[in-house]
């Protein structure tokens, strides 16, 4: 591989194994993308096959030139990942140090208080990677066998740029099984935390770490859920799907006159009065649990009405070929996903 002094790791002495891309594959890299598909290698040049899975490699144009580092799976149809561009500086604790400090200022400047998606894969430069921070709290998913190799030099990294009381991995999920990795929940700072504590706009939630979906908060809506007071005043809301209530409670506390939230899950529900009663808007929220088709079903016929309806539900079809009919509740709500939310006029 015919490189620059600059264009060149050395990882213990030894060059990294270069990813070769056919002609004409690298526009999208130059343009800020950071995946590699597998149809975009050079597969003479560098054939799958000979790769380590979560091995770290160069990835480089059909001239030779280094386009970045990254990590490979080649038994992904996303074969690599570039995580840093150029090849200045090799992927290790320091980069991720760094890349922790350039997430934790770019978050001080939006946000009054220490509660917020703190790394959000490619959009911090971690790709494969979401941590979530709860104040002193942090927990974290990895989604990656990339990553995954790298997870020690992740909590090294965090332990020195936020000292925190605890750090939890909460590895499980569609993502992960993609890759063939296992899921699993762990503690790798401290101790397991009995309740992780959010504070948005104002509003204050207690989650159990342990039972909570994901990372524990959809930090990823709360831009949208800031939304919510002009939206909600004196307004009777429909939350469904509502998990713990971060759009319904909110609403309450924003001055809608009730809100009824939806959801399966009793524990979800339960994070839900809990956040009603904190927050002292008890009087004005309600659950109801169950299937959410079956109960918005049975609130049509019994001619409920409301003037806002919040519909937030799972990702129902994750993969494109997936094709349900045009009639069936998943193909409703998927076109429901597109929109958070949606003000009804009656």
């Amino acid at each position: 591989m015919n490189t620059t002094d600059d264009d060149t790791v050395q990882d213990e002495g030894a060059e990294l194994p270069g990813l070769f891309l056919k002609r004409g594959e690298d526009a999208r890299l130059r343009q800020g993308h950071l995946w590699v598909f597998s149809n975009e290698v050079d597969v003479k040049r560098s054939p799958l096959a000979e790769f380590q899975p979560g091995e770290q490699v160069a990835i480089v144009d059909a001239s030779e030139r280094v386009l970045g580092l990254g990590y490979i799976n080649p038994n992904a149809l996303i074969c690599a990942r570039m995580v840093e561009r150029g090849a200045r500086h090799p992927l290790d604790k320091s980069l991720i140090v760094h890349r922790l400090n350039v997430a934790l200022a770019l978050r001080e400047q939006l946000y009054d208080t220490p509660h917020y998606r703190l790394v959000f894969g490619e959009s911090d430069g971690l790709p494969g990677l979401v941590i979530d921070r709860y104040g002193d709290v942090l927990v974290g998913q990895i989604g990656t066998l990339g990553m995954e190799r790298m997870k020690e030099w992740v909590v090294e990294a965090v332990a020195k740029v936020f000292k925190p009381r605890a750090f939890i991995w909460k590895n499980a999920g569609s993502v992960r099984k993609l890759e063939a990795l296992p899921e699993y929940d762990e503690c790798a700072i401290g101790e397991w935390p009995e309740f992780l504590d959010v504070i948005e706009g104002g509003v204050h939630f207690r989650i159990d770490p342990k039972d909570s979906q994901k990372t524990g908060w959809f930090y990823d809506q709360r831009d949208n859920r800031d939304r919510l007071p002009r939206l909600v005043q004196g307004k009777r809301v429909l939350d469904v799907f509502s998990y713990g209530g971060g759009w319904g409670v909110r609403a309450a506390v924003a001055g809608a006159s009730e809100v009824v939230c939806v959801d399966a899950s009793a524990t979800a529900l339960a994070v839900v009065n809990r956040a009603a009663h904190d927050n002292a808007v008890a009087d004005k929220v309600k659950t109801l649990q169950g299937d959410a088709f079956d109960l918005l079903k049975e609130l049509r016929q019994n001619r409920e009405r409301f003037d806002v309806v919040i519909v937030d539900p799972p990702a129902f079809i994750k993969r494109k070929r997936i094709s349900p009919k045009a009639d069936s509740p998943i193909a409703v709500s998927t076109k429901w996903r597109c929109s958070c939310f949606h003000v009804m006029a009656y």
